[in-house]
């Protein structure tokens, strides 16, 4: 089956272009093209899986942030306040003067787990996200 190839353009930091151009190079990609739709189709299956997330879950959603961006230190406190109710715990650290990691550890329903998670990655100034869920007990 044929599919047609559309054209289109992206704007990228330089430094990120350039660590992508190393990746596609080391991966033995024959182009940037093709390297950029394998991403795509990872990221297409990573949200796929999320979408299927439901019913009792345990997770961490791993955070590289920005804190100088205006807002978002805010902004994730009132996201992690709005979900208290699935957040045990979580760490903060300092990784530079710009950067901070977090990890937040969550117990509760999946939906509302994967909510929040996708709330804090629509957040501008968030370089990295990423929810790690398993099912209950009786499923491990």
């Amino acid at each position: 089956m044929e599919t047609e190839l559309m054209r289109i353009g992206v704007s990228l930091p330089d430094t990120l272009l350039g660590k992508f151009d190393e990746i596609i190079e080391k991966r033995g990609y024959s182009s940037r093209s093709e390297g950029i739709r394998d991403a795509i189709r990872s990221y297409i299956s990573y949200y796929e899986w999320m979408g299927d997330i439901k019913g009792y879950r345990v997770g961490t959603v791993s955070v590289i942030y920005d804190h100088t961006k205006r807002g978002l230190s805010n902004a994730l406190a009132d996201i992690q306040h709005h979900h208290s109710h699935l957040i045990k715990s979580s760490v903060h650290i300092h990784l530079d003067h710009d950067n901070c990691f977090e990890v937040i550890v969550l117990d509760g329903d999946g939906e509302e787990i994967k909510e929040l998670a996708e709330a804090i990655m629509s957040l501008k100034g968030v370089k990295f996200s990423k929810l790690t869920t398993v099912a209950s007990n009786d499923k491990i």
